[in-house]
């Protein structure tokens, strides 16, 4: 039987996807995100953010691939990965990332260009929503 290897993590991509093909054919798109989280300290309101990387497969990474670019929000769960290697130097390291399994990715937004709003007093401060192509289900907008 399997143990439990879940996770679930909200941040945005640090860069643009990095996609290729395995030998066999099979599509690869890797990325990374930072996620932040707020608590408070005697000092104020502190900040830590994480960074982890992300892998994923075949369909998924195409979605990825097609969807995925610096700072825009994403959803992921999947589960974590350890790999192991021994270094030229002979000593072993370690890294733990994350295989996907769903990827969401947040809508996107424009901002308004104030010369074609007019005056300055009809300029708001909110973003133009801008629809993108039809989402595929396992890379859905939230």
């Amino acid at each position: 039987m399997n143990n439990l290897n879940s996770i679930l993590i909200e941040g945005n991509l640090v860069r643009d996807p990095m996609f290729r093909s395995t030998a066999k054919g099979t599509s690869l798109c890797t990325f990374s995100i930072a996620s932040n989280r707020f608590f408070k300290q005697e000092s104020g309101m502190e900040r830590e953010v994480s960074f982890f990387d992300v892998e994923t497969w075949s369909k998924l990474a195409d979605n990825c691939r097609e969807l995925g670019r610096k700072g825009r929000g994403v959803r992921v769960v999947g589960r974590l990965k350890q790999d192991r290697w021994t270094g030229t130097d002979g000593k072993q390291h370690s890294r733990v990332s994350i295989v996907a399994e769903h990827v969401e990715f947040r809508p996107e937004f424009k901002k308004q260009d104030n010369d074609s709003i007019g005056s300055p007093q009809n300029v708001t401060n909110f973003p133009e929503y801008v629809p993108s192509e039809e989402v595929p289900l396992q890379a859905a907008a939230f």
